[in-house]
């Protein structure tokens, strides 16, 4: 029996509609928790608003005030200190692992469980993290203290999150251990993607490790290595949840630990200015895309030369 034609694609229309049934909770969801949250912040930046009241219009003087606002540009220092060491740290040890790994001629075994040992970090909720270095970095009682004692390497504890220059740099690393699993996997994933044609080859013309790893590995490297710098910039820019769990929430000692996020944070919920958090918000955004987009030009310079 033929199905009249009519029937057919009325049939064939009615099958392809069900299928936005099956989508639309997530659009909706989308909608409501990320299309409108980012639309409503850019009409808050353009208003002066306290968290509750009416909005009231002021143009872009929220915009004016960030850019004459010095501890803005402070905090944003502070978190280009922490993000340049924990970037160094974190990309040079993550690069040094894929060097041992990748090798032809040290395979190891059981690489996936070495992948699942560094990702663990990645996995520890911040909050953990957080207060598990504040004990181990405690001036009086910290486990680092103790054993740099005990080894006569200092005599009195080192009070590493009272001093800015320590406490930047005790965070960095901590971002930079907590990351460098997750950047160590996107580095394999792209060596793996490589032909092991070229490692042979080399092998067979007696090419050594560093000189594999400059001349075949890291130039097919970039679109990864590219991806790895510009997520590791917009999460260095945004650090929040250690800097703030680690201090007393303000970015002690001296403001070094006040970054650019947490000054927004306590803009909009300690101070009660949500219209110039707002403003805020899209700037750091306008800087984040900014020095994206110079990453990307300086990674590709060359190829497009």
């Amino acid at each position: 029996m033929r199905i009249p034609g009519n029937l057919g694609t009325r049939r064939r229309k009615n099958v392809n509609n069900t299928g936005y049934l099956f989508v639309l909770p997530f659009v909706i969801i989308f909608l409501i928790f990320s299309i409108y949250p980012v639309i409503r912040t850019l009409y808050l930046s353009f208003t002066q608003y306290k968290g509750y009241g009416e909005p009231v219009l002021i143009g872009i003087d929220n915009y004016k005030r960030v850019i004459k606002d010095a501890m803005f540009w402070r905090a944003l220092l502070n978190t280009l200190k922490i993000w340049s060491v924990n970037i160094v740290v974190q990309l040079g040890l993550a690069f040094l692992l894929t060097i041992i790994f990748s090798d032809l001629k040290y395979r190891m075994k059981g690489v996936g469980i070495f992948r699942a040992l560094f990702y663990l970090p990645n996995l520890i909720a911040p909050a953990s993290v957080a207060f598990l270095f504040a004990a181990l970095l405690d001036w009086q009682f910290g486990t680092l203290n103790q054993i740099l004692i005990d080894a006569k390497v200092v005599k009195v504890g080192i009070d590493w999150l009272g001093q800015p220059g320590t406490a930047q740099l005790a965070v960095a690393i901590i971002g930079a251990w907590m990351w460098f699993g997750n950047s160590f996997i996107m580095l394999m994933a792209g060596v793996q993607g490589i032909s092991k044609d070229y490692f042979e080859a080399a092998a067979i013309d007696g090419a050594g490790r560093w000189k594999v790893f400059g001349s075949i590995t890291l130039p097919l490297l970039k679109p990864i290595l590219l991806y790895v710098a510009i997520t590791s910039l917009i999460g260095g820019l945004q650090i929040f949840d250690i800097p703030f769990l680690i201090t007393d929430g303000i970015g002690k000692p001296n403001g070094s630990l006040n970054t650019a996020v947490m000054y927004l944070y306590n803009t909009a919920f300690n101070y009660n200015n949500v219209g110039y958090a707002s403003s805020i918000a899209y700037f750091l955004f306008i800087i984040i895309a900014i020095a994206s987009g110079i990453e990307y030009k300086i990674m590709y310079h060359k190829k497009e030369d």
